[in-house]
């Protein structure tokens, strides 16, 4: 399986293709791509750079054009297109549906991916894109699990691609607005969930409190680990008592399900943190590709290791392992 990897920085690009990489992906600096904070992402002439040192190293890089564009500004988000593709782009990673249309009419022979923001989770959705723009992968949302994801490869005539590591989202990709409601700006339209602009830490005797565009998100003890503000892992008090009533502050670590999705026929494995340091992607990236080759050998990935790189100090295995049904 292909091993996919975060690059928010050119620097973090090279750390991933150091540590093992078979791909890259990225985003310009804008909001045509979901990870749209300040200080990352490619300018023009350093996504050229980078895809030059990428193919040099016998790595591929894709480009996440992945918010959906405003009625206003569609040319940003054509350019952008046009931009990557010159600059030797191995693969589109787009979730707008008229997006799509634009490349396949304008490069016709540019390689297109359906990206998890079009949360595409089912083979009729999937076989849309396939028979109408030629897409020839499918990212695909972290609500299926190994057995789901099986049939669907089963099913379809589309390489499948699978998140094995990083944040998890409360919500179908794509279909958030959550952060809009204190930010005025949400993932899908400008890229940015909770951006660290509105969020602010506030020190006090009983421990921290976290808070997001003015509204407190979560109290932390003195001892206790502090997560991310986001309105989907915030702890709410209701007449059950206080806790985490949607979703728990935790990432997704797949390390323990690789052998599965591989006899599912998936196709790549994918680590999310284009926002994250260059400490996390060389750490992470250097324990898939540890347990890939331990997988292909025949004997047991190591498990442990990346407890400090998750949210919260605690992972999941999401819905890849449906325990509540």
């Amino acid at each position: 399986m292909e091993l996919i990897c975060p690059a928010g920085t050119p620097a973090a690009l090279k750390s991933a293709i150091d540590a093992g990489a078979d791909a890259v992906y990225c985003g310009f600096n804008d909001e045509t791509n979901a990870r749209n904070f300040p200080g990352l992402n490619f300018s023009r002439e350093e996504l050229r750079k980078g895809i030059a040192l990428a193919h040099a190293r016998g790595a591929k890089v894709s480009v996440a054009i992945n918010t959906f564009p405003r009625a206003s500004a569609v040319e940003l988000w054509h350019r952008a297109v046009d931009d990557a593709v010159s600059a030797g782009a191995d693969a589109l990673i787009l979730a707008d549906i008229g997006l799509m249309d634009y490349a396949a009419r304008r490069h016709p022979k540019q390689r297109l991916h359906v990206s998890v923001q079009a949360a595409a989770a089912n083979p009729d959705a999937i076989a849309f894109y396939v028979e109408t723009f030629g897409v020839r992968r499918v990212v695909l949302p972290r609500v299926l699990s190994v057995p789901e994801i099986a049939e669907i490869a089963r099913e379809t005539a589309c390489e499948t691609e699978v998140f094995v590591f990083g944040g998890l989202c409360v919500m179908a990709e794509g279909r958030c607005s959550l952060s809009s409601y204190t930010t005025g700006k949400s993932p899908n339209m400008q890229g940015v969930c909770s951006p660290p602009s509105h969020v602010v830490y506030e020190e006090t005797a009983q421990g921290t409190n976290s808070r997001l565009g003015g509204f407190t998100i979560n109290q932390f003890a003195p001892n206790e680990p502090k997560g991310y503000p986001t309105l989907c892992k915030g702890r709410f008090s209701t007449e059950q008592g206080t806790g985490y009533i949607f979703e728990d502050p935790v990432s997704l670590d797949a390390t323990t399900l690789l052998k599965g999705m591989r006899d599912a026929g998936v196709t790549a494995l994918k680590i999310e943190g284009r926002q994250r340091g260059r400490a996390y992607v060389e750490s992470v990236v250097r324990h898939f590709r540890s347990a890939l080759n331990a997988l292909e050998s025949g004997r047991d990935a190591d498990v442990a290791g990346l407890t400090q790189f998750t949210e919260g100090q605690a992972s999941t295995v999401g819905a890849y392992r449906k325990t509540w049904r």
